[in-house]
């Protein structure tokens, strides 16, 4: 059904007028209270098989929405709504912005594909710590986890880099299950260079002080996000240094530079579509991240939670993460191509998964290929 509704309809129009266009019908029917109950409950049916715990936290799966498509915290209950176990919004800035001039995001469809270059286009972190503590202070209509991404505004120089991550972390910390810092877009110059260790260590490490200084009564999770296009030696260096520093996660990873397919051949696009300038997401990220995911867990083990995304699209990707060492999982442009009943086919692929054996919950079976690779 959905699948008809998008070629007859939202593949026809601009790709951020239909994101626009869909933000807008989940904020109405999370905003009905009959039609969001009787929603949740088809949406979002729960398997105990799927509880996790993460990050000192306790979930109703281990799948979310990964940053990027709440920028500013408007849709949390509506995501939830439909069935994501965690709501990651963001990115959000120290400073408003508007981000990069329009047309900025692209859909592959052919390769279920998007490429971004949005340019952290967000309402800044006053306005969206407001957001966020009027949603606390009213009751949220659906209990779940929150974590809240940060980056660099783009007229921030980087040698004045630390300050304004440490300004949007001041803000934001105290209405947060748990603070990202995203080090690995591409659509903001510079801002790939802070993911080198000499610069991530102060930026981590300041960010870290701003929260255990802003929030008191308990401690703030804290985890950087990377980009699958660092070299294998930088992503053992980050891994290292977030050991070191006590980190309490990895998500890997951001978005691509790269324009090749799955299995490294060309996309099958339309050529000046891929030629655009972005961050390309997707199905052509699925092989990349896995890798990524991999060597982490090689390198870390448990000692820290690791957060799969990049090309999710089905619960066997969301399985093939948790077997990689992911302790959650997250998606977002597949939902742009497979719609409302995404996050309930994942719930029920992982439920068969668990029932089948031979793992009773998602927590047994977090690592195990690794692990057994490894032995």
């Amino acid at each position: 059904m959905y699948k008809l509704f998008f070629r007859t309809f939202f593949r026809r129009m601009d790709a951020e007028r239909a994101h626009h266009l869909a933000i807008a019908w989940i904020a109405c029917a999370a905003h009905v209270p009959v039609l969001r109950t009787f929603l949740a409950a088809y949406l979002a049916p729960r398997s105990r098989a799927l509880r996790t715990e993460a990050l000192g936290l306790r979930m109703n799966g281990p799948f979310g929405l990964a940053a990027g498509f709440d920028k500013n915290a408007t849709l949390i209950d509506g995501m939830a709504m439909l069935g994501f176990d965690h709501v990651e919004t963001g990115t959000v800035t120290a400073q408003p912005q508007p981000g990069n001039p329009r047309t900025r995001l692209f859909r592959l469809v052919p390769d279920r594909a998007l490429i971004n270059r949005m340019g952290f286009n967000n309402e800044g972190s006053a306005a969206v710590a407001d957001r966020l503590a009027r949603r606390t202070a009213r009751g949220p209509v659906f209990r779940t986890v929150v974590g809240v991404n940060i980056g660099k505004t783009k007229a921030v120089s980087e040698a004045d880099a630390v300050a304004d991550y440490v300004t949007s972390a001041e803000r934001l910390a105290p209405h947060a299950d748990y603070l990202v810092v995203n080090v690995s877009s591409p659509n903001t110059p510079g801002l790939r260079n802070l993911q080198a260790t000499e610069q991530l260590r102060p930026l981590l490490t300041a960010v870290r002080e701003a929260a255990d200084r802003t929030v008191t009564g308990r401690r703030v999770p804290l985890l950087v996000k990377i980009a699958p296009d660092l070299a294998d030696e930088d992503v053992d260096a980050v891994a290292d240094l977030a050991l070191d520093l006590g980190l309490d996660g990895i998500i890997a990873t951001n978005t691509t530079i790269a324009r090749e397919g799955g299995t490294g051949g060309a996309l099958a696009s339309d050529p000046a579509v891929v030629a655009e300038v972005g961050g390309l997401s997707g199905a052509p990220l699925k092989q990349r991240s896995l890798q990524v995911l991999r060597r982490l867990y090689q390198r870390v083990g448990d000692r820290i939670v690791l957060v799969g995304v990049g090309g999710v699209e089905d619960a066997e990707d969301v399985w093939q993460r948790i077997l990689a060492g992911a302790t959650l999982v997250q998606g977002y442009s597949a939902f742009v191509y497979r719609g409302p009943l995404w996050c309930r086919s994942v719930h029920k692929g992982l439920a068969d998964r668990l029932a089948a054996g031979p793992y009773a919950t998602v927590a047994e079976a977090v690592g195990a290929d690794t692990r057994k690779a490894a032995a």
